[in-house]
C-alpha cells in the first residue's frame, strides 16, 4: 500500500516537472534542422581569411562547423572576422637547465558583422591550450607542437561557432 502511494506520488511529481518545463520556453536551437533560422544564420557567415597556417586551421574548421563546404549560401548576410594570437611558451626547467613541458595558447578575437549595416553583433574572445612535454627527440617535439596547433584551433573553432549560435538564436523573431 504504502508503495503504490510513493509510485502514484512520484509519478505526480514527474508530470508536475514536465508541465513546469513545457512553460518555461525552452526550445531546441537547431530546431528545423538545415532549415531552421539557426542553420541559415550559420550558413549566412562568410569567413574572413585569417593569416598564418594557425588561421588556415581556425578558418577551415570555422567553414566546416558554418556549412560552408556545401556551397548552398551564394550571398552572405554576415562577415566573421578573426584575429589570432598563438603563443608558446617554455615551462618546467629540467635539471640540466633544458625546458621539459611547454604549453601552447591559441586566442582569437572575432566579430561577426552584419554585412548589410556593418553593424557589430558579435564582439568576443575565445581561447584554448594545451599541454606539450619536450622529449630528447627534436622531430617528435615538433610534431607534437603541431598537433597541439592543430586541436586547439578546433577547440577554439568550436568555442567561436557556440557563441555564435547563441547569438543567432538571440536575434530570431
Amino acid at each position: 500500500m504504502i508503495r503504490k502511494a510513493r509510485l502514484a506520488l512520484a509519478g505526480l511529481g514527474a508530470m508536475g516537472m514536465l508541465t513546469a518545463l513545457s512553460g518555461c520556453g525552452l526550445h531546441p536551437v537547431y530546431a528545423g534542422g538545415a532549415n531552421g533560422a539557426v542553420a541559415q544564420g550559420l550558413a549566412g557567415i562568410d569567413v574572413s581569411a585569417i593569416s598564418g597556417r594557425e588561421g588556415w586551421l581556425v578558418r577551415n574548421a570555422l567553414n566546416d562547423r558554418l556549412g560552408q563546404g556545401s556551397g548552398s549560401n551564394a550571398s552572405p548576410h554576415y562577415r566573421l572576422d578573426v584575429l589570432l594570437d598563438d603563443q608558446l611558451e617554455g615551462l618546467g626547467l629540467l635539471t640540466d637547465e633544458t625546458i621539459g613541458r611547454e604549453r601552447r595558447t591559441l586566442r582569437a578575437r572575432y566579430q561577426l558583422v552584419e554585412i548589410a549595416s556593418g553593424a557589430i553583433l558579435v564582439d568576443a574572445t575565445a581561447e584554448s591550450d594545451a599541454g606539450i612535454d619536450v622529449v630528447s627527440s627534436e622531430y617528435a617535439t615538433i610534431a607534437a607542437e603541431q598537433s597541439a596547433l592543430e586541436n586547439i584551433a578546433q577547440q577554439v573553432a568550436d568555442r567561436i561557432v557556440t557563441r555564435l549560435t547563441l547569438a543567432l538564436t538571440n536575434r530570431q523573431p
